[in-house]
C-alpha cells in the first residue's frame, strides 16, 4: 500500500526537504560509545551487567500483567526529570531480595516477538524479568522466552510469521467496530507488507524506522498513543507529543502555539468539495451526522502533507512518496455544531492503471470500534461503481486492513448471492454488481467454503442457511452509503 508524504513542513517554514531528510538522519548516525557496565544479580542470584545490550532477549512484563518475550532495539539514558539514581555505587547496586528493585540510569526500548511492532515501547528496568536474560554462552534453544538461531540471528527475521497473541486480538481484533469481530485472517493471505522490499531495503527500512520518533499526539479533543516511526522534519526530532489542528493538520510542539493557530482558522472543515453527506443512528441510537471531503493532492497540498505525516504514525512498511499531487483524498468527518471533525480517510491514485481503488486507508485509533472503518471502504467501491468499473485496493493489506476488507467482501458478496432473483449467477456478475474484482470474489467464497471446482469451471454453492450465518459473522454495517445522497464527478485529466 502507498503513503504519500513529503517533509515540507506545515508550519509554513519555507523549507522542502524531501529525500533529503533520510541524508541528514544518515549523517547524524550515533558514533560508538563505550558504556561500562556493572554487575547486579537476578532473582536467582545469577550476575548479569547493567545496562543491558541492544539485542538482549528477555522476558517484559506487559499491560495484561503477563511477562513476554521481549528483544532490546535501542536503549537511552533517562530524563532528567526521571527519579534520580541513588549517588553511591553501593545504593545503585542495591536490590531486594528477589533481585527486583535494581537501579538503572537507561530505559530500553522494547519489540515484543509475539505482537506486531504497534505495541513497542520504552520500559524502565523493574519491568524486565532479569533472570530470563539470554547470556552469550547459553545455546539459543528456544528456552527462557528466546526465539534466537544458532548463529545468534532473530529465528525466521522480520518474515517470520507472528502468531496473534491472545491479549492482542482482545485489543485490537475482537469486536473491532470496523472489523465486524471476524476473526484474525491467515497471515499468508496478506503478508505483513514486507513484500515491496528487497532484504537489503528491509533491513535499511526497519534501522531507520525502528524507534517510534512521537509517542503521542493530541487531535481535536483526543489524545492518541502513536503505533510507527514517521518521518517528520528534523526540528520535530526532540519532540514526544505533537499537537494536530483538526480542520487543516497543521502541528505544533506545544499546545500554546496551537491555541495561537486555532484563533486564525476560519475554515472548520477539510478544504476540498463534500460530495456525501447523511444523517445515520449511531449504536446508542443518537443522530449523528457524517460527511465526506473529496480533496486534489495537487490543490491542497500542505492540508495532503500533513496528513500524510499524521498517517504515518500509524501504518507500517509502507513506500514513501513526496510528491501528493497523483493522489485524491476522500476525509470522513463526523459533523457538529462547532464543524466537521475528521475521523478517518483513504487516498486513492487518481490514474491508476492496474485498478486500484484505494492506495491507503486509517480510521484515527479514538474512532474505532464505531464501524467506519468499514464505511470507507464501501464508500471507495461505491466511486468505483459511479465509475463503471471494479476495483481493489493495493496490496499488501495490513493485518487490520485486511480484517476489514475481508468482512466488507462477505457481508456484501453473500447478500448478493441471499436478494439475487435469478436462476443462476457467475462470478463476473457478482464483480459487476458489487464492483468487486473477480480475484476478490473467489478468495473470499473459497474462504467461507461455498465455492469448488468442478469441470473446468468454479461452482457457487450457497446454502440459505450458510449464507445467514457467515453473514451474521462478517458483524454488523450500521453505516451503507446511500447512493442518491453521493453527489460526485469522476476525476478527469487535463494536460497542464
Amino acid at each position: 500500500t502507498t503513503t504519500t508524504t513529503t517533509t515540507n513542513n506545515n508550519n509554513n517554514n519555507g523549507k522542502k526537504k524531501g529525500s533529503g531528510s533520510d541524508k541528514d538522519s544518515k549523517e547524524k548516525k550515533k558514533e560508538l560509545v563505550v558504556v561500562p557496565t556493572r554487575p547486579v544479580l537476578d532473582k536467582n542470584g545469577v550476575e548479569c551487567r547493567i545496562p543491558l545490550e541492544v539485542g538482549s532477549r528477555l522476558m517484559c512484563l506487559w499491560r495484561d500483567g503477563k511477562h513476554h518475550p521481549v528483544r532490546v532495539i535501542e536503549r537511552k539514558k533517562k530524563d532528567q526529570g526521571d527519579k534520580a539514581l541513588p549517588a553511591s555505587s553501593a545504593a545503585q547496586e542495591q536490590q531486594n531480595e528477589d533481585g527486583t528493585g535494581v537501579e538503572d540510569a537507561y530505559e530500553y526500548y522494547v519489540h515484543y516477538d509475539e505482537f506486531n511492532r504497534r505495541l513497542d515501547e520504552w520500559v524502565q528496568i523493574n519491568k524486565l524479568d532479569l533472570s530470563t536474560l539470554l547470556r552469550k554462552d547459553e545455546k539459543a534453544d528456544g528456552k527462557k522466552g528466546s526465539s534466537s538461531t544458532k548463529d545468534g540471528k532473530r529465528g525466521g527475521g522480520r518474515n517470520q510469521k507472528r502468531r496473534v497473541d491472545s491479549a492482542l486480538e482482545d485489543a485490537f481484533l475482537h469486536g473491532h467496530g470496523h472489523h465486524g469481530g471476524n476473526k484474525h485472517p491467515d497471515p499468508a493471505h496478506h503478508g505483513e507488507g514486507h513484500e515491496e522490499f528487497s532484504d537489503a531495503a528491509l533491513q535499511e527500512h526497519e534501522e531507520f524506522t525502528k524507534v517510534k520518533n512521537i509517542q503521542f499526539i493530541e487531535l481535536g479533543k483526543y489524545e492518541m498513543e502513536t503505533w510507527y516511526f514517521s518521518p517528520f522534519p528534523p526540528e520535530y526530532e526532540d519532540c514526544s507529543r505533537l499537537y494536530f489542528c483538526e480542520f487543516d493538520f497543521a502541528f505544533f510542539k506545544t499546545k500554546k502555539q496551537l491555541q495561537r493557530h486555532m484563533k486564525k482558522v476560519k475554515m472548520l472543515h477539510p478544504p476540498g468539495d463534500e460530495i456525501y453527506r447523511n444523517t445515520y443512528k449511531n449504536r446508542e441510537n443518537k443522530d449523528v451526522t457524517l460527511s465526506f471531503f473529496e480533496v486534489d493532492g495537487k490543490k491542497e497540498k500542505i492540508f495532503c502533507q500533513n496528513l500524510c505525516y499524521l498517517a504515518k504514525l500509524f501504518l507500517d512498511h509502507k513506500t514513501l512518496f513526496y510528491d501528493v499531487d497523483l493522489f485524491l483524498f476522500y476525509v470522513l468527518c463526523e459533523v457538529d455544531e462547532r464543524g466537521c471533525h475528521p475521523v478517518g480517510y483513504f487516498s486513492k491514485e487518481k490514474h491508476s492503471e492496474e485498478g486500484y481503488n484505494l492506495a491507503c486507508i486509517l480510521m484515527f485509533p479514538s474512532y474505532q470500534r464505531k464501524g467506519y472503518g468499514k464505511l470507507l471502504i464501501s464508500f471507495s467501491y461505491e466511486l468505483t461503481k459511479k465509475e463503471k468499473k471494479v476495483g481493489t485496493p493495493e496490496r499488501p493489506l495490513s493485518d487490520l486492513g485486511a480484517v476489514s476488507y475481508y468482512s466488507y467482501w462477505t457481508y456484501t458478496i453473500l447478500n448478493v448471492l441471499k436478494t439475487y432473483d435469478g436462476d443462476c449467477i457467475s462470478v463476473k456478475d457478482i464483480a459487476d454488481i458489487t464492483a468487486i474484482r473477480q480475484q476478490d470474489v473467489i478468495s473470499t467464497l473459497q474462504r467461507v467454503q461455498m465455492i469448488q471446482y468442478q469441470k473446468g469451471q468454479h461452482v457457487i454453492c450457497a446454502a440459505p442457511e450458510l449464507l445467514d450465518r457467515h453473514i451474521k459473522e462478517a458483524g454488523n454495517f450500521r453505516y451503507l452509503v446511500d447512493s442518491q445522497k453521493l453527489i460526485w464527478t469522476k476525476y478527469h485529466h487535463t494536460q497542464e
